[in-house]
């Protein structure tokens, strides 16, 4: 098994920044790819952005492309996304996920591990 832990949520006012936080334990070598998405209420969970611990490929949904990053610390087992130029429309439930196949999916039923999310308000 794989334990995923999202940490670094909060209230931001529009413009501004967070990172979040996604420590892996557990079975780690299972993680090969670590994805971050977000769920508005009402709405389905969408993908914002994925990496891959090996070689560090990296892939963006359109809508955070340019503003948020997703750097790792191997050592510590951690992904984040860091978030820049924030706006109302990113506020969701953001959770981390991770797979244990290559390649970084756009698919959330192609994560079959998950975090408990953590709550990103961004005020207008």
């Amino acid at each position: 098994q794989v334990q995923l832990v999202e940490s670094g949520g909060g209230l931001v006012p529009a413009g501004g920044f967070l990172r979040l936080s996604c420590a892996a334990s557990g079975r780690t070598f299972s993680t090969h790819v670590i994805g971050w998405f977000r769920q508005a209420p009402g709405k389905q969970r969408d993908f914002v952005a994925g990496i891959a611990w090996s070689g560090g490929t990296t892939d963006y949904a359109d809508s955070v492309k340019g503003r948020f990053t997703i750097p790792r610390d191997n050592a510590k087992n951690t992904v984040y996304l860091q978030m820049n130029a924030l706006k109302p429309d990113d506020t969701a439930v953001y959770y981390c996920a991770a797979r244990p196949w290559e390649g970084v999916a756009r698919n959330r039923y192609e994560y079959p591990y998950w975090g408990q999310g953590t709550q990103v308000t961004v005020s207008s």
